[in-house]
């Protein structure tokens, strides 16, 4: 027991000596808003997901080889070294504490997974996260309501957000599962689809221009249809990642139909496709709008943070 433990010091002070040697701040200056709280102590206590959780995480996010999963408190290690080991992702795990990097490092380099995930100490608040393709979270309700803004702020739409026990307030999860006791709450990032579009039908689908106004909060849209005179309210608007689709009544050669429009946003565009749901036309035909970046507000409410 004494080798034992004897064998394992000396790994931790070997690894530390080299993460020290490459450069790598251990003691970062600057705001510690995640993880310090005013007398110096963790906000976020080290508690390890269980393994069966962290499986139920990845399964929800659907992690491929593709991804870039970043665990923001990563403690030991565990979410990315399994994303990487048992799926083949690369990832990054963010923690302010010196030790579980170092621990998570020693993990990483006994599962053989050291060419696919690093660890950083620093802030999770000061971290980049405009890569990420996964996002994974064990904090705290107050903490997950702060990250919330920066979450909408740098991770592009489809990124899959999970997060272990705590929810993210008045933003619905579009998935909860339990787990043993622990619940999993998982997200897609939506696009921004709202403020006003605009487009020109095609002849064969009654021509003219149409301008789509949408009201959006989180990944839940409602809009308008403007064609001339007539305002019609649209149906069944999904948002999924990037992707749009609804159900709007249109006129196509004198008939109303419920028309189906699908397509990827892009910004300020849309490219994809619409069809009459009737069969009024004989195939899907290609649709492009563009919106007024003026019009384009907020998705997320401002988080209510007690301090």
């Amino acid at each position: 027991m004494r080798n034992t433990m004897f064998r394992r010091l000396t790994a931790l002070a070997f690894i530390l000596a080299i993460v020290q040697m490459a450069g790598v701040d251990l003691n970062p200056p600057g705001r510690n808003a995640y993880a310090l709280d005013d007398q110096g102590g963790l906000d976020v206590p080290y508690v390890p997901t269980p393994e069966n959780v962290v499986e139920k995480m990845l399964d929800m996010a659907e992690v491929t080889d593709e991804d870039m999963v970043y665990d923001l408190g990563c403690g030991d290690g565990r979410i990315v070294i399994a994303a990487a080991k048992d799926r083949g992702a690369r990832g990054v795990g963010i923690d302010l504490n010196r030790w579980r990097i170092i621990e998570s490092i020693e993990n990483a380099r006994a599962a053989q997974v050291t060419d696919r995930v690093r660890f950083m100490q620093q802030d999770l608040f000061e971290t980049d996260l405009g890569d990420a393709t996964v996002v994974t979270l064990y904090l705290l309700p107050s903490v997950n309501l702060e990250l919330r803004p920066k979450l909408f702020r740098e991770l592009m739409p489809g990124t899959r957000i999970v997060s272990h026990d705590f929810d993210m307030g008045d933003w619905a999860p579009d998935q909860v599962a339990v787990v043993e006791g622990s619940t999993v709450y998982f997200w897609v990032m939506p696009a921004n689809v709202s403020g006003a579009w605009e487009w020109t039908m095609p002849d064969q689908a009654g021509s003219g221009r149409c301008v789509l106004k949408m009201d959006q909060e989180y990944q839940y849209a409602a809009g308008t249809l403007h064609e001339g005179s007539s305002k019609t309210p649209l149906r069944d608007v999904r948002i999924t990642g990037r992707t749009l689709s609804f159900t709007v009544d249109q006129k196509v050669n004198g008939k109303v139909v419920p028309m189906y429009y699908e397509g990827i946003v892009d910004d300020s565009s849309i490219e994809g496709f619409v069809k009459a749901n009737d069969g009024s036309l004989s195939e899907p035909m290609a649709w492009k709008a563009q919106r007024d970046p003026s019009t384009r507000t907020p998705i997320d409410r401002p988080a209510d943070v007690e301090m």
